[in-house]
């Protein structure tokens, strides 16, 4: 398994393949807890996925057996729960507190820093993980007064951490869409902004980073008529071919944020993208407008 899974959607699948291994049963969680001679906490707990269980082999095994799970389900759960033990690698995000990590937020963090494949589309800005500090550090001083200066300077800390995500070996791909706007609106002045558009050309150059602008010429699009920003994340599938979560969208708000994983929500936001990149200009076209941009905000 891909060291870029991260323990918490390990877990978070564990659960949910036990949870449905034990409603198949016919069981309630104090049923089964019963049976298993623990606690019920314990079993909610699994299914929660919570990142302080300890998978024993003794205890799945019991559970697996009480639940009259067959071969298959049996081979695929005990190799999982093996993996939960097996040191995996300690995430960025981590070593941060909920102050410089909103609650709402970290849970995004948790499932980007796991994805295999993000697709984000920006009306106003550029996106957090292609963004300089200089940028990152003007959008987070709006709206004024909202954040206290050392929350601030946290709050673009974290941002720059998160972009290690697409220079880690087996790195997500991530296709970004933007809004021609974005491109126009100076953030943080002239030199600020050639800084920036210097940064995405550089970014874009990654085998795993795409960038492409809709422009002006498109018209209506999806992202100004439905739906505004928004993330799409798709995840990497374990030895046995299974998913190890449910496809995501996601659109943040300033106070908090969606995450949407239904089917028809998350086919809805899909049908939006498609619509996105049928509108938007190729890649080299697209360099050719950030770069063009860059040269403005250079001679200006």
């Amino acid at each position: 398994m891909s060291e870029a899974v991260g323990s918490a959607l390990l877990r978070r699948h564990i659960g949910r393949r036990l949870e449905a291994l034990r409603k198949h049963a016919g069981l309630s969680q104090e049923q089964a807890a019963e049976q298993l001679q623990k606690g019920r906490t314990t079993i909610a707990r699994w299914e929660e996925g919570h990142e302080n269980v300890r998978f024993r082999d003794v205890d799945v095994k019991a559970l697996l057996e009480i639940y009259g799970a067959g071969e298959h389900d049996t081979k695929v759960l005990l190799a999982l729960t093996a993996e939960t033990r097996n040191g995996r690698r300690k995430s960025w995000w981590h070593d941060y507190t909920e102050t410089a990590l909103p609650t709402w937020f970290g849970l995004y963090v948790t499932l980007e820093d796991s994805a295999e494949t993000i697709l984000q589309y920006e009306s106003e800005l550029v996106p957090g993980l292609l963004q300089t500090p200089t940028y990152a550090e003007q959008v987070a001083r709006v709206p004024p007064g909202y954040l206290e200066e050392d929350e601030i300077l946290r709050r673009v800390q974290v941002r720059v951490e998160r972009q290690s995500l697409l220079t880690r070996p087996r790195a997500p791909h991530l296709q970004v869409v933007l809004n021609q706007a974005v491109l126009h609106r100076p953030v943080g002045g002239p030199r600020a902004m050639a800084e920036q558009m210097a940064h995405l050309l550089e970014l874009t150059a990654k085998a795993n980073v795409t960038v492409r602008i809709v422009p002006f010429s498109a018209g209506v699009h999806s992202g100004m008529a439905a739906c505004g920003p928004f993330t799409i994340l798709d995840f990497p599938t374990n030895e046995f071919g299974d998913p190890l979560e449910p496809p995501l969208a996601y659109a943040e708000t300033l106070t908090g944020a969606m995450y949407l994983n239904k089917p028809d929500e998350v086919n809805a936001y899909r049908l939006a993208w498609a619509d996105l990149e049928k509108r938007a200009l190729n890649q080299t076209a697209s360099k050719r407008l950030i770069v063009e941009a860059q040269k403005g905000y250079t001679s200006g």
